[in-house]
């Protein structure tokens, strides 16, 4: 079974139905594991400790096996999967790449947003143009559809006006002559105009056959430099001497904002750097704002540690616990918060997590802080409805508006919601205003 964490956990949430793909499962696989970082990791977390707690309850063994390309504390993530340093632990650093990777970091100072731009494009302009006199492949990563053809024609311009179009020009060849014609059956405008100057570009809001065709005159080696985004980084197994990624800010539509480029990202571009049978190296540029500079460079020399984000998300990780029946009072709660990553986390770097410096000392495990942490969240789940607290026994039992929350997937904070604004009578308006 190939799946999302959140599909799996959905699945593994019920004690009746799918329950029975969970008992005869034997190997887990979490793919990307370095995602206990950000938003999704509480879910990650939430399977592993469950699955953990049904090992031991059910005494049949589950393998578990994480894989990730950039995780600095790869000891703490053993320790959470509860693996045996010994022999279940592989590291594979630098060394191992095919071919050897030179990166480079580029800071543009001004604060002006259109000089920014400017600046960028200069900059982007000079790498191009030290690989492509060289006889190299350059691949540029933009982060918007409508930049690739934007950046490609101002580093085309660009070339003109410096006189510098004959680096960049396909050498002519019979080869050409046929792509030339294949390049004008096209009904991409854009893509017509910029082949003649030995620039390409790719996205996927393209045609299928356009972006078959770029991928093709690239490997041939008649593009010179392919302006393309991330997509093509995932996607396709397309590598060029040199890749360079200007810009880093990314829209987010979720968000409604601009948000830093992933490392997932910036990792993936840079594995596309150096073709391992013709190259000795590859080189990898990332041209970015100066007070982003130190944030990358922090994070592609594994500098920072991957902490856990589950305290966000506490209170519907608990509430499927305690409607599944695996958490039934307060000591079993504390118990299973013991097989999460963020107990691993909080015993290594207690200040991250708010734990004052004498609670560590005087309890070295942090039961006392878990416990505080679990009866906060179940006087909050309370509160909502979605369980029953009985204080002075310490006991937790699910009602039926926590079982539904749990098994449709639906957030704490979306029951408050409902719990606030939900009225008996309600006409139209008033059900989408909510």
């Amino acid at each position: 079974i190939v799946t999302t964490p959140e599909k799996w956990d959905v699945v593994t949430r019920k004690a009746t139905g799918d329950a029975q793909l969970s008992q005869i499962v034997r190997l887990l696989i979490i793919d990307e594991v370095h995602l206990l970082h950000e938003d999704r990791g509480a879910v990650i977390e939430s399977l592993v400790a469950r699955t953990l707690r049904q090992v031991e309850s059910s005494q049949r063994m589950i393998r578990i096996v994480g894989l990730s390309a950039t995780l600095p504390n790869y000891c703490d993530i053993a320790r959470f999967l509860r693996v045996n340093p010994q022999r279940g632990l592989f590291f594979f650093d630098n060394r191992f790449r095919p071919v050897p990777l030179s990166q480079t970091f580029v800071g543009v100072k001004t604060l002006n947003r259109l000089q920014q731009m400017r600046d960028m494009e200069e900059v982007c302009f000079e790498k191009v143009l030290e690989n492509v006199s060289r006889g190299d492949q350059v691949m540029v990563f933009v982060h918007a559809r409508n930049a690739t053809v934007k950046t490609a024609s101002v580093l085309r311009d660009m070339a003109k006006n410096e006189g510098q179009s004959k680096h960049f020009a396909p050498q002519q060849t019979t080869q050409l002559g046929i792509a030339e014609k294949q390049v004008a059956r096209s009904r991409n405008k854009e893509l017509r105009e910029l082949f003649s100057d030995g620039f390409g570009i790719h996205h996927a809001g393209m045609l299928r056959q356009d972006r078959n065709l770029v991928e093709r005159l690239f490997s041939d080696g008649l593009i010179k430099v392919l302006v393309c985004t991330a997509t093509l980084a995932w996607g396709v197994n397309l590598p060029a001497h040199a890749v360079i990624i200007k810009g880093t800010q990314i829209y987010d539509s979720k968000k409604g904002s601009f948000v830093d480029l992933g490392i997932l990202d910036v990792l993936q571009v840079f594995g596309r750097a150096g073709r391992p049978q013709y190259d000795t190296y590859g080189e990898g540029t990332i041209i970015t704002t100066h007070e982003k500079l130190s944030h990358y460079l922090s994070l592609l020399t594994r500098q920072q540690p991957i902490e856990s984000q589950l305290v966000q998300s506490l209170a519907d990780n608990l509430n499927a616990e305690i409607a599944l029946g695996t958490v039934s009072n307060i000591e079993e709660a504390v118990q299973w918060l013991s097989y999460t990553y963020l107990h691993v986390r909080m015993v290594m770097n207690p200040l991250v997590y708010g734990v004052p410096p004498k609670a560590r000392e005087e309890d070295p495990f942090l039961d006392n802080y878990r416990r505080d942490l679990i009866v906060a969240t179940a006087k909050s789940l309370d509160k909502a409805r979605m369980i029953r607290f009985v204080q002075h026994a310490g006991a937790l039992h699910s009602t039926d508006l926590g079982r539904t929350a749990s098994h449709y997937y639906i957030k704490y904070s979306s029951i408050e919601t409902f719990n606030e604004l939900l009225k008996d009578h309600m006409n139209e308006a008033q059900i989408l205003d909510m």
